[in-house]
């Protein structure tokens, strides 16, 4: 305390001196104009940096919390996004089959997963039971045949592609050619082979591929692709002709599945031609 004192006491002349400056300062600003809007600009200066910076303190503790909101609101309007809801009603594309007389409904589906480098390939396809998809319907696209239903569920399905060894398609070649049996191969899938084409019957390069349509899950007259080389099976009069695809199937997208109104009609009178009687 005495030290205070004598503090007080050694510097009490600039003590007061200051004290007298200080107030001169204040009463300057406070009646003199230019002054005062000096000190008001800077002063509000000062107190907008300090509030960016206790602003920036603030934000950088409480980023992680600013961070899970962000998330939150973006999960919710990801929710809102057309593309994340099912589609149940998909339009029907009706079409007249006029070499057999037979309808056809075609329902546009779209791809969300596929392979096409296996011995048999699949399709999962973004229809289902909902839009009356049923196994064994054939599945096309804008360049091609595609396969048939394999499984169906609820809202998906799963198609047997064409690129499978167990999947053929009965071609015909050219518009009114001969008719043949179209397979994968199982290597490349740009390219298939047709068989069952006989060597007296000519087969030129380029000639396009259709389907036959005798089994009713194709329409008749789909093109496949063309013809791009032949050559003779061993030890049989037939060619062995390898065709290219119009459809590239890594890329494929958008399909139809195909459903035929008559087709149990025809598989039923298929089924009642008679066998071959045997030779007595």
């Amino acid at each position: 305390m005495q030290n205070l004192i004598a503090f007080l006491r050694r510097f009490r002349v600039f003590i007061f001196f200051s004290i007298l400056q200080f107030l001169c300062f204040i009463l300057y600003i406070q009646f003199v104009t230019y002054p005062k809007s000096v000190y008001l600009s800077t002063a509000s200066g000062i107190n907008g940096n300090l509030r960016r910076w206790e602003g920036g303190l603030t934000d950088h503790f409480l980023l992680e919390e600013n961070n899970r909101q962000l998330r939150r609101e973006n999960a919710q309007l990801k929710q809102r996004v057309f593309s994340n809801f099912y589609k149940v009603n998909r339009p029907v594309i009706q079409v007249k089959d006029t070499s057999y007389e037979q309808q056809f409904k075609y329902i546009p589906s779209r791809i969300i997963q596929a392979t096409t480098n296996r011995r048999n390939n699949y399709f999962t396809i973004d229809v289902g039971d909902l839009q009356g998809i049923k196994k064994g319907m054939g599945v096309i696209s804008p360049r091609g045949v595609v396969g048939t239903v394999f499984k169906v569920g609820k809202h998906f399905s799963l198609v047997r592609s064409i690129l499978s060894k167990t999947n053929t398609v009965e071609v015909v070649l050219g518009n009114d050619g001969p008719i043949g049996l179209l397979k994968w191969d199982g290597f490349n899938p740009k390219t298939c082979v047709v068989t069952g084409v006989r060597t007296d019957i000519g087969v030129k390069k380029n000639t396009k591929i259709f389907t036959l349509g005798s089994s009713g899950i194709f329409p008749k007259g789909i093109e496949i692709g063309r013809i791009i080389k032949k050559s003779k099976q061993e030890a049989q009069d037939l060619w062995n002709i390898e065709v290219l695809f119009n459809e590239d199937y890594r890329t494929l997208q958008t399909v139809y599945v195909i459903k035929s109104l008559m087709l149990k009609e025809l598989q039923r009178l298929q089924l009642e031609i008679p066998e071959e009687e045997e030779e007595q």
